[in-house]
């Protein structure tokens, strides 16, 4: 029985990381893009 209940925390704290690491990735990706679109401002406003 505590062998099937510390199965259970692991799974929930696998998902845990996997849906953190989620997150993270998803932050680079929205923080590129804002770069991405600063840099596009800057050669606009400097021309």
């Amino acid at each position: 029985m505590s062998e099937n209940l510390n199965s259970n925390y692991d799974e929930k704290d696998e998902l845990n990381l996997n849906n953190e690491d989620n997150h993270y990735k998803d932050l680079i990706i929205r923080l590129k893009e804002i770069k991405s679109t600063i840099a596009l401002l800057e050669k606009t406003i400097f021309k």
